[in-house]
């Protein structure tokens, strides 16, 4: 490890870094510099992603430089033209993330590949967008999007606009590694624009984002726009001027947003997690909704991909949508105003069902993916034709696409989209309750949950034994379908069996007799398992939507407690 160590601060030149290292040193803080030195941050298909700090398994200075010096020999290895069609970067608000999209750049621009650089921090859909508008060989986001404040990110996005998928993550992976061992070659910012390597995106850009986005058929119902009042938060993030425009654009004139949220700030001083799914971390918002009887309270995530809401409901309180819930209603409205041929439609496996349920109903067609919104847009665009164009696609954990102005989630337009959905049930005197309830009562009350099991240490891999001993029943239910994504075969109850048309992954997903689904991702590495599971109610029309919910609630408790005691006995 000493070796690693010196090696290490021989290549560092930032001295914030090499004295955190140093203070280690003298202080024989040995398993904290055994666990700095045990490996590199992993690059995969999210790109990279830790803690800020001294070291090879850290986000620092010299591991940007390194892979974005990995990412540049990939390209030019791979892509025709890549040096020309250049690299587009952008960075959210963290302390270090500007700092890090410079190194980034000098070390593009060191291998004579252009880069364009936004001036200020920009919200991930923006750079997403900006790889498609200039023909980029690649985009490049740094940021830790919700992730707590010593964390931060390099995303990768490919020329197509959509984040990387296989092979391309490997490739880059193994290019950041050759890197490492090599003299690295930087070129300062001012020489590379000097030589016409550097070209910096201000405002005119930011603005055709924002025109782009507004020039969307899908965002042009603008429906007494008027009629409804929201509250806003950036949650100390990047999209609150952009976010402000654009439902300015749409006509929204009673928007309240946050003061103490708006700007930018990566130590996100009033949240304890800057991620809208957190408890807590819509409060104020809410709050701000409350003082204005606002009809929505509305959320973006720090680097403005996501999207989530609060309604008010009829006794004046807010209640969260989950994110299938707004996947569904944004869905089930696009479905009904696109063009004829936009009727192209995805979720990930993890997600709700409903949705294909609504596509169906309305003989739309539907896909389904991976988890991970780069599978969304990567599949959405080898399944569309001339007669099924990409329309939508969500993924439960708050991300959503709409149309094709971003191939990557993007909790701006989701938001415009949300509003004037709203707006147009307000003016027919309806609400989101109203509309959610009409889609449960055509097509069944759908219940999602998620819940992480550890099980007993020195359990033998869960899903071996799952696939040795598949289960007939799970919690008094009757397994009618059982899809194993790792062999890629659907197993019938009747023996039949087919292939699964989706990338091999350790995921089991069992259908059940009575429409409830249990998706089980087993670790490979340790004693512990994420389940997602989903019941469904047929509702009546007698019954109250409250009656309705209460019988799902209890079948998902009970479909919960009995499938966990089932794996942990």
């Amino acid at each position: 490890m000493n070796t690693e160590i010196t090696r290490w601060l021989a290549r560092d030149l930032d001295p914030k870094t090499r004295e955190e290292l140093q203070q280690l040193i003298d202080s024989k803080a040995e398993s904290e510099l055994a666990e700095r030195f045990s490996g590199r941050l992993e690059f995969g298909t999210a790109g990279l992603r830790g803690i800020v700090g001294a070291g090879p398994n850290r986000m620092n200075r010299l591991v940007i430089q390194e892979t974005a010096s990995g990412l540049g020999k990939y390209l030019l290895t791979t892509e025709q033209d890549a040096a020309e069609r250049g690299v587009i970067i952008g960075f959210d608000g963290r302390p270090d993330s500007k700092r890090f999209a410079h190194e980034a750049a000098s070390a593009l621009t060191a291998q004579g590949i252009k880069v364009y650089m936004t001036t200020h921090e920009a919200p991930t859909p923006m750079v997403a967008f900006g790889v498609k508008h200039f023909e980029a060989a690649a985009g490049v986001v740094v940021t830790a999007s919700h992730n707590p404040p010593e964390y931060n990110g390099f995303k990768v996005y490919w020329g197509n606009g959509a984040q990387i998928i296989p092979p391309h993550d490997s490739g880059i992976a193994a290019q950041i590694d050759i890197a490492a061992c090599e003299e690295l070659n930087l070129l300062e910012l001012e020489q590379a624009k000097q030589q016409g390597l550097l070209i910096w995106l201000s405002e005119p850009f930011y603005d055709t984002y924002r025109q782009n986005v507004n020039k969307s058929k899908l965002l042009s119902n603008h429906t007494k726009p008027e009629g409804i009042s929201l509250a806003y938060t950036a949650m100390h993030g990047v999209g609150a001027n952009m976010a402000e425009g654009l439902l300015a654009d749409a006509g929204f004139t009673n928007v309240y947003s946050v003061a103490e949220q708006r700007e930018p700030d990566g130590r996100f001083p009033t949240v304890n997690f800057p991620n809208p799914e957190e408890p807590g971390a819509m409060d104020m918002v809410i709050a701000e909704a409350k003082k204005h009887n606002a009809t929505l309270a509305c959320a973006n995530d720090p680097d403005a991909d996501r999207f989530a809401v609060a309604v008010r409901t009829d006794e004046g309180e807010y209640q969260m949508l989950t994110g299938d819930q707004v996947g569904v209603l944004l869905g089930h409205y696009l479905l009904t105003h696109a063009e004829p041929g936009q009727n192209l439609v995805g979720a990930t496996i993890v997600s709700s069902t409903l949705l294909e349920k609504v596509a169906n109903s309305v003989e739309a067609n539907y896909y389904q993916t991976l988890t991970g919104f780069k599978w969304l847009t990567n599949v959405a665009m080898q399944r569309e034709t001339d007669d099924s164009r990409f329309l939508f696609a969500y993924e439960e954990a708050l991300g959503y696409t709409v149309g094709n102005v971003v191939w990557d989630k993007d909790g701006l337009s989701a938001l415009v989209t949300f509003a004037q959905l709203t707006a147009e049930l307000a003016a027919n005197g309806k609400s989101i309750w109203d509309q959610l309830e009409a889609i449960y009562r055509e097509h069944g009350l759908y219940q999602n949950a998620q819940k992480s099991i550890a099980l007993q240490p020195g359990t033998p891999p869960i899903g071996d034994t799952l696939r040795a001993t598949p289960p007939e029943t799970i919690a008094g239910r009757k397994v009618v379908v059982t899809d194993d994504l790792k062999t890629s075969k659907k197993s019938y109850a009747d023996g039949k069996v087919e292939a699964i048309d989706l990338p091999a992954s350790d995921v089991l997903i069992y259908h059940l007799d009575d429409e409830s689904r249990v998706v089980v991702r087993p670790s490979g590495t340790e004693p512990k398992l994420k389940c997602y599971y989903e019941v469904v109610e047929v509702m009546t029309h007698e019954e109250t939507l409250d009656h309705a919910r209460q019988r799902a609630q209890a079948s998902m408790e009970d479909l919960i407690t009995r499938h966990q005691q089932s794996l942990s006995s």
